[in-house]
């Protein structure tokens, strides 16, 4: 058996990014950028009002009280042509290009007006209440890197560059092919010997959360034949991600069935509680990810290898979970020779509460979980109110 930390780090080495293709703005939510973003204008692109006022020389307004004569008003997405003089002012509001010659303005609260004159009864500071040109950024700088996860913050930044389009990494596509006689898709005939099967259905949509087209190819049957024409259906997929099936047992077909077409095994087993029979390899262009069976099993193994594969396939480097310390609110006890998931809740007090049952076919206590607490290789017991290692949930699933 290999670490988790060993294991993560060859899924991740083995891994290149994507080719990239071009998609409009709107619909580069969520999405990979391919390469760098340089600004293709100035923002902003004049030195604009930041308040309503009146746009001033910073000269004219040293001394208060000061009365100006009003020569016009501009508003954003207008311009005042000509050039300030001394003692004069234009009426401005937020967002409005600067006349030429002001330098400051002056905050509507802070005056009085009669008519076209203005007193100033409130010192301003030149500068004051003014964006300068270029605040933000200037045409030509690279404000968004290859790598770049876009959120709506980022697509907000690549709008205000100019960018129409963007050029993004594809998404990796995600055959699942759930393997067994036992289980039946939901709503489908059932017999008193199977169980409802709810691997695929989640992994589809963590797949889909974590930047993949999922492509779920149904149930292969517990014979050579049955895999072997499943698996064909998904020669184009990047990663084929198989569900049980991956062990030594006599109905564990999947090794025997993938290695007649090629399949190359990086590693199988791996130290960890639940998940130890995780199989890694490749057939021809496809990465294998050949997850255990059990439910639990199969979402914590998602979550630690197959978020990082499909993070490394979009060119993040930012895939492999980080933990956080978190109080524990029971006693935890010593630890074995494998990593250790516990599935736990959060009290109120933001402590980890582990379920009192961690069997990995419970898909009730994952659902309710908010966190895994990891318990590291022959980690001592741990008393109440200890800090501990945790992946909280909220921030994976």
């Amino acid at each position: 058996m290999i670490s988790v930390a060993e294991a993560q780090a060859r899924v991740v080495a083995g891994a290149s990014t994507l080719p990239a293709e071009t998609v409009g703005l709107m619909d580069a939510a969520g999405r990979v950028l391919a390469g760098p973003l340089v600004a293709r204008r100035t923002q902003p692109p004049f030195a604009a009002s930041a308040m309503d006022g009146y746009a001033v020389r910073g000269a004219d307004v040293a001394s208060v009280p000061v009365t100006l004569k009003m020569v016009g008003a501009v508003q954003a997405g207008g311009y005042y042509e000509p050039n300030l003089q001394t003692g004069q002012c234009v009426r401005i509001f937020t967002g409005a290009p600067l006349p030429a010659g002001a330098d400051t303005v002056v905050i509507q609260e802070d005056t009085e007006a009669d008519g076209d004159q203005i007193t100033i009864i409130e010192a301003e500071e030149t500068g004051g209440n003014v964006r300068d040109a270029g605040l933000d950024f200037r045409e030509g700088e690279s404000r968004l890197a290859a790598g770049t996860y876009l959120s709506p913050r980022q697509l907000a930044l690549a709008a205000a560059m100019d960018y129409p389009w963007l050029k993004v990494v594809r998404r990796p596509r995600v055959a699942i092919l759930a393997t067994g006689d036992e289980i039946v898709f939901p709503g489908e005939p059932i017999a008193v010997s199977q169980i409802v099967a709810s691997t695929s259905t989640s992994l589809a949509g963590f797949v889909r959360a974590n930047g993949g087209e999922p492509v779920v190819l149904g149930v292969a049957r517990d014979t050579i034949e049955s895999l072997r024409e499943a698996v064909a259906a998904a020669r184009d997929a990047d990663i084929l991600v198989t569900i049980g099936g991956a062990s030594v047992g006599d109905h564990d077909l999947v090794q025997t069935a993938l290695k007649e077409d090629g399949l190359q095994v990086d590693f199988w087993k791996i130290a960890m509680r639940p998940g130890k029979p995780l199989m890694v390899g490749k057939l021809g262009r496809s990465h294998v990810l050949g997850l255990p069976g059990n439910p639990v099993s199969s979402m914590v193994c998602a979550m630690l290898f197959l978020r990082p594969l499909l993070y490394a396939m979009q060119g993040r480097a930012d895939g492999i979970p980080a933990p956080t310390m978190v109080e524990t609110a029971a006693d935890l006890p010593a630890n074995g020779i494998r990593q250790d998931y516990m599935r736990a809740r959060l009290n109120a007090n933001g402590q980890v509460v582990p379920f009192a049952k961690q069997d990995s076919s419970m898909l009730t206590a994952l659902a309710e979980a908010r966190a895994l607490i990891v318990r590291h290789e022959n980690a001592p017991a741990a008393k109440k109110g200890t800090l501990v290692p945790a992946l909280l949930l909220d921030g994976l699933l």
